[in-house]
């Protein structure tokens, strides 16, 4: 039974249709109802109607929804991206070329195979729902007819194939629930039923509202598209067909009218376009504003409503959690672990802190999400915070690698093994294969969740890279037998604990045996032998590193900054080749040096549309040079700060000792697509090569300078960059390259 209404007047229901980013024209036609004082009842909604709806029974002004829509935090959640603030670096493992991930499940005696389930991340969405709704819940107690205005929303039953009506619970997780497109979205569980979209089975819940509120005016707004026939290569529209059920969208005479507003350009995660959106619902209602009036003769002034508006917000308590329940591990120490870790040793905790710890969990690899409910507790007057831990399967498996059109396309594979007693374990292996790169890598990491939480880790890598010989052409190469071979393989133990949100510093030694195989002329014979230099080393390492990057290649927000130092101590050997103009004598040399390097990359956002990067790196060393002059190139550090010149070696960009930076200019033309403007300069620094030692040169700081550049269109796709690239490197022969490239260009680590 619903109260509070005048007895003498009308009832108006309001309901709202699915229809994604469209449906933020709801937020319009709410806004004229209200400034023409037609009364708002009873509202009802499915999927972006469910949102904005519930928003506004929960006390929201159209304007805060706006805001809402337009703000960074909404970006972000509704992308499943991971703001700057919350990135955890401390629990990211190394990083790989990786796609997709797959798991694997053991069942019944069965491997089953689990692939992904949903495009956009959940955890923060989830953690949103959250943010926004926990206090209304308080308000109106978990019953939906409490709210401001009275609500109800429409999910889809995924077992049972039927609507499921959600008027009371947990605000936050209905709504999440009537919008969880499938694919998209991952779906979510209440009271034990797994429900999608509510637009699969209703997407224009009127007969829903008639029946449950009994109002005795109807107005709806419609935004979802009819279904159209799909064509043979429209995926999208074939899956939406299939899945999608007729909905009525017609109201009977005398009980309501049906506003409709149309698009032809907003796409279902279009919310950039809400200035369109919104206006054009005014425009919808405007149009109709006359019919309403006639249909519903009660008013209500907006100063009534704000002033309801504002006796429902009072109710709402200040977000402080206290106690916190686990769901979903099944070990002790992992429990207390997690509780500890959110609450430390604070009795109360702020909204602040446990956004922040949350974010920390979900960075750990053997957490797959953390679903968050805080209920209010009427006793303490704190939010009491249950979290429904879901870990990841113990067997996965990453795919992924480059595809472009210089021969450096290469493959990548690993398989994972995961587990948690006391400590969290890891295993893993890689497997890269190409013409250019191919690499293999075993390890493991152990997690020790103390006080102070700090990892163990050891890998033992194989590397190989093939350099080839190109023509000058821009479009097409004419590639020759490879000039240059790296063959490396190393053992690395690293142990390091985190530094505050974004940085770590961690240890660690190394052996390296690395092989070069190259020759000392440009012009060669296919029965010439290369020269050949083999360097066994150990190394020892501390390094400090802050990274909150958005993204693993051609990131556009956020910053890395790292310092490292090391000690190598080595013996090199030099085998001359046939194009050697030294003796056959076999030279072996010792080396021991430090070498120390600094590096800063950060992006600055000016607005929307343009941001500035700024590079840095230095590297001093007290290195001596190698037998030859290219032997001492191969051997040391080289400045490649985009993703195209790491497939390259270019002897001008490599040095003992050398100063590096450059800029990026950014321009998003639309959301994941960004024009990228960088250019790079490299200066040598004291540099004294073989070749060289007769030369006046020698004696100056500074000799030369290179320059490198790049144009690029980028499109971040979820799962690796697309782009289209024009590169510049000061250099001999071929100076310019054309690349159309997915994925990423990435390698595993060297042993220094």
């Amino acid at each position: 039974m619903i109260f509070g209404l005048n007895s003498n007047g009308q009832s108006v229901g309001l309901v709202l249709s699915g229809g994604g980013a469209k449906g933020m024209a709801h937020i319009g036609v709410i806004r004229l109802l209200e400034e023409n004082n037609i009364p708002i009842d009873y509202i009802s909604g499915t999927s972006i109607g469910a949102i904005v709806g519930g928003l506004y029974a929960a006390g929201y002004t159209t304007e805060e929804m706006e805001e809402l829509f337009k703000s960074d935090d909404f970006y972000f959640w509704s992308t499943g991206k991971i703001q700057k603030d919350y990135r955890y670096y401390f629990k990211v493992p190394e990083e790989d070329p990786a796609w997709i991930d797959i798991s694997f499940e053991k069942k019944d005696d069965k491997v089953k195979l689990l692939p992904p389930t949903n495009i956009i991340p959940e955890e923060q969405m989830d953690f949103a729902f959250m943010e926004l709704l926990a206090a209304t819940n308080a308000a109106c107690k978990y019953n939906f007819d409490s709210l401001m205005v009275p609500f109800l929303c429409v999910a889809t039953d995924v077992n049972k194939s039927e609507p499921k009506v959600l008027r009371n619970g947990d605000l936050g997780a209905a709504i999440r629930a009537s919008m969880t497109v499938p694919l998209y979205f991952k779906p979510i569980k209440i009271d034990g039923e797994l429900l999608f979209d509510g637009g699969i089975v209703n997407n224009f819940p009127q007969d829903i509202t008639k029946e449950a509120f009994q109002p005795d005016i109807i107005i709806g707004h419609k935004v979802a598209n009819d279904k159209k026939a799909a064509e043979s290569d429209d995926l999208r529209s074939q899956i939406s067909n299939l899945v999608m059920r007729p909905t009525n969208f017609e109201i009977a005479e005398g009980e309501g009218i049906v506003l409709e507003t149309e698009f032809e350009n907003v796409g279902l995660l279009d919310f950039q376009k809400i200035d369109m959106a919104v206006k054009a619902g005014i425009e919808t209602t405007e149009l109709s504003i006359d019919s309403i009036k006639s249909m519903v003769t009660r008013r209500v002034s907006l100063k009534t409503v704000n002033e309801k508006r504002q006796k429902f917000n009072a109710k709402k308590p200040q977000l402080f959690f206290q106690n916190i329940q686990i769901e979903g591990v099944r070990d002790n120490m992992q429990r207390r672990f997690i509780i500890e870790s959110i609450k430390g040793n604070y009795d109360v905790i702020s909204l602040s802190r446990f956004k922040q710890e949350y974010f920390k969990l979900i960075a750990d690899e053997h957490i797959k999400s953390i679903m968050p409910i805080a209920r209010y507790n009427r006793e303490t007057g704190y939010f009491d915070v249950h979290l429904e831990v879901e870990q990841e399967k113990k067997v996965a498996v990453n795919i992924g690698g480059n595809i472009s059109t210089k021969p450096i396309n290469q493959g990548f594979a690993s398989i994972n093994y995961r587990t948690y007693k006391r400590r969290a374990y890891s295993l893993t292996s890689n497997l890269y294969f190409g013409r250019f790169y191919s690499s293999v890598k075993l390890g493991a990491r152990i997690d020790y969740p103390t006080r102070l939480p700090f990892y163990l880790e050891a890998f033992t890598t194989l590397n190989r890279w093939d350099f080839f010989a190109s023509s000058s052409e821009l479009f097409f190469e004419d590639v020759r037998p490879p000039y240059i071979i790296q063959n490396e393989n190393n053992t690395r133990i690293e142990s390091g604990f985190p530094l505050k949100q974004h940085s770590k510093f961690y240890g660690g030694i190394a052996y390296s045996n690395s092989i070069d195989q190259y020759y000392l002329t440009d012009v060669v014979n296919k029965e010439d032998e290369p020269d050949q230099t083999t360097f066994n080393s150990f190394s020892t390492v501390i390094s400090f590193e802050n990274k909150s990057l958005n993204y693993r290649q051609y990131a556009d927000e956020g910053a890395f900054r790292k310092i490292s130092v090391r000690y190598i101590t080595g013996k090199e050997t030099w085998t001359p080749g046939t194009t050697s103009p030294q003796t056959k004598t076999v030279t072996e040399k010792n080396h021991n040096y430090f070498l120390i390097k600094a590096h800063t990359n950060r992006y600055f956002k000016f607005n929307k549309i343009f941001t500035l990067g700024l590079l840095g790196e230095v590297v001093f060393s007290n290195k001596e040079s190698f037998s030859n002059f290219r032997s001492t190139k191969l051997a040391a550090p080289g400045f490649y700060p985009t993703p195209h010149s790491k497939s390259l070696f270019i002897e001008n960009f490599h040095s003992n000792n050398y100063m590096a930076g450059g800029m990026s200019t950014i321009f998003q033309l639309i959301p994941n697509l960004d024009l990228r403007l960088e250019g790079y300069g490299f200066v040598p620094v004291n540099e004294d090569l073989p070749e060289m030692s007769n030369s006046t040169e020698q004696n100056n700081f500074i000799q030369n300078y290179y320059l490198q550049g790049m144009a690029a269109l980028v499109y971040q796709t979820g799962i690796g960059p697309l782009s289209l690239s024009l590169n510049y490197y000061d250099k001999q022969n071929t100076q310019v390259y054309f690349l159309l490239s997915f994925g990423y260009i990435m390698f595993n680590k060297r042993g220094f």
